[in-house]
């Protein structure tokens, strides 16, 4: 399927590994030009070459910390005053912390890290999409978003408030032919995965294969994904093809949440 992609410009955050950068490669596969944003240069310069060698586009490697405003104005200057795609992608690895152990530091620091870094980048490149009649625009979120895990409080309540208010800015952006939908991964076999259960397996008093063990048992498709089954999602989100789907959280976690809705 062509998605009629070629020749637009996206801009990637967290793109030097795991689900960000499977969404630069997808998206580059597609002959979009990827403004690839991390925080280290090196690994990230890297991730931005084996993307030019294989696929052929422009991958402009932007290190900068995104969840800053000089960070964010470093990308921006990058695209040039053209975004037709943006993945906002915190990238911020996170721990579980008892309710009664949430500072107010906490609850402002991940507010800026899920909620205001892509919602002003949402603010600053919508209104070029409106004048273009193009855009896509894709949060990354999480499985749980729709199940609320214990400990997890403070980073729930930013990404709720990123899908309240996505969902009610984008239908006074649909008729525009812009659209702004999350995905919500599950299992995937990153190195973000990988650190958070070696973590999980230290704070329980267990081993590392125990909890794995346990992961696969209650995933209905028993194993971990490929990051490239996100990637692909989040360009067929970005597609000419989806541009009815708008203001929607996609579970993509092999069958784990079990509602409907």
């Amino acid at each position: 399927m062509d998605l009629g992609l070629t020749g637009r410009k996206a801009i990637v955050s967290a793109a030097s590994r795991g689900l960000g950068f499977a969404a630069a490669r997808s998206l580059a596969r597609e002959g979009v030009s990827v403004i690839m944003n991390a925080r280290t240069a090196g690994p990230l310069e890297e991730a931005a070459q084996s993307i030019r060698d294989e696929c052929g586009v422009e991958a402009i490697a932007v290190a900068a910390d995104f969840n800053t405003a000089e960070g964010r104005a470093a990308v921006l200057d990058a695209a040039g005053g053209q975004c037709d795609i943006l993945v906002n992608n915190p990238g911020v690895r996170q721990v579980p912390t008892p309710y009664d152990q949430i500072t107010a530091e906490d609850w402002r620091y991940w507010m800026e890290v899920h909620f205001m870094s892509s919602i002003e980048m949402i603010q600053a490149v919508a209104p070029g999409m409106k004048d273009r009649k193009f855009g896509r625009i894709v949060n990354m979120s999480v499985s749980f978003i729709k199940f609320p895990q214990v400990g997890f409080a403070h980073t729930h309540a930013a990404r709720l408030a990123l899908s309240g208010a996505t969902a009610a800015m984008t239908r006074e952006l649909i008729g525009h032919n812009v659209t702004i939908n999350s995905v919500c991964p599950g299992l995937f076999d990153t190195d973000a995965l990988q650190t958070n259960l070696h973590g999980h397996a230290e704070r329980g008093n267990t081993t590392y294969e125990a909890i794995v063990q346990n992961r696969l048992e209650n995933c209905p498709a028993g194993r971990f994904a490929d990051p490239a089954e996100c990637g692909d999602l989040i360009a067929y989100l970005c597609s000419n093809q989806a541009g009815f789907m708008t203001g929607q959280n996609i579970i993509n976690d092999g069958g784990v949440y079990q509602g409907l809705f």
